[in-house]
């Protein structure tokens, strides 16, 4: 199915992120994590692309399994880091015959080692570029990133805008977020992409908290602010594994819960490749029917979707 449909048709939309295992011997591992959140009937599976093209061949091999094995709709990742346009459109054309529909067109962060991005001989500077050509080229369903906190590169919130207008004018049907733990700021960039006509999808995404380390690291690559209170209650149980990680299932569901019941399209979760935490957040919200919105989305500046 392709995630333009399926944000027109279903509901409540929840979708998961995974990332290729290192090795053959983590492919049982991630399939297995597949499975076990399978019964709650994602509306997507999306596989991640590393830095330079490093995990490009998983990535493939990843997505066909889960598209032909297990059935569920897949949302491929894709770089424009260390790749050439000739040697994307070999990728793109081997996602064709696979039957993969949806891609989520990404410049990509800078590869290890190094301070900035710049683009391969011959390849894209910029995601729009990645996505203008897809669009003119291919039928796939496009999806682009959002920084509800704005990128760490943009030279401003308004520039950061700017460049998801950019994507969206190129051919992106879809934008998911980069994780946040504050919804006013989600919703604070939704208004202000509605102002500046951005009028597709913005579908947020998450990151259940389970590991205080962990957690750290990525908010200081992202740039994502955790709130006072929440901070709080974070530090007084380091060193706990599991009361951290009740902690980050407990927020999660209050978080989600907010979004969609604040007209969000759904919620896309950071697995990080685990099921537990995800399973038990996606299972609370449908036992609480928390997906049906008290008023209509369309408050958000008379649009359709958040």
């Amino acid at each position: 199915m392709r995630i333009s449909d399926a944000l027109d048709s279903v509901r409540p939309f929840f979708s998961f992120e995974f990332f290729p295992p290192k090795d053959e011997a983590g492919f049982e591992q991630v399939r297995r994590t597949v499975e076990a959140l399978r019964p709650l009937r994602p509306a997507f599976v999306s596989i991640t692309y590393g830095a330079g093209g490093s995990t490009r061949e998983r990535t493939v091999a990843l997505a066909k399994q889960i598209a032909h094995d297990i059935g569920l709709t897949v949302l491929a990742h894709v770089t424009c880091v260390g790749s050439s346009r000739a040697e994307l459109r070999a990728l793109f054309d081997d996602l064709t015959r696979s039957k993969i529909e949806n891609v989520l067109a990404l410049r990509g962060d800078p590869p290890k080692g190094q301070t900035s991005f710049a683009p391969a001989v011959g390849g894209f500077a910029h995601a729009s570029e990645l996505i203008a050509m897809l669009h003119r080229s291919y039928d796939f369903c496009i999806g682009a990133a959002a920084y509800p906190e704005t990128h760490v590169e943009a030279a401003s919130a308004d520039d950061d805008l700017r460049r998801a207008k950019d994507k969206v004018d190129a051919g992106a049907s879809f934008l998911i977020t980069q994780l946040f733990f504050d919804n006013d700021r989600y919703f604070d960039f939704v208004r202000r992409a509605r102002a500046a006509d951005i009028t597709v999808p913005i579908i947020p995404g998450i990151m259940p908290i389970t590991n205080y380390e962990q957690l750290a690291r990525f908010t200081a690559m992202c740039g994502a602010t955790i709130p006072p209170k929440l901070l709080v209650e974070l530090e007084a149980r380091r060193g706990q594994v599991d009361a951290v990680e009740d902690l980050g299932v407990a927020y999660a569901v209050l978080q989600c819960t907010d979004l969609l019941a604040r007209g969000a399209p759904g919620i896309h979760f950071y697995t990080l490749n685990k099921s537990p935490a995800t399973r038990a957040i996606v299972s609370a919200l449908l036992a609480a029917s928390a997906w049906r919105p008290q008023f209509d989305a369309a408050h958000l500046l008379g649009t359709r979707y958040s």
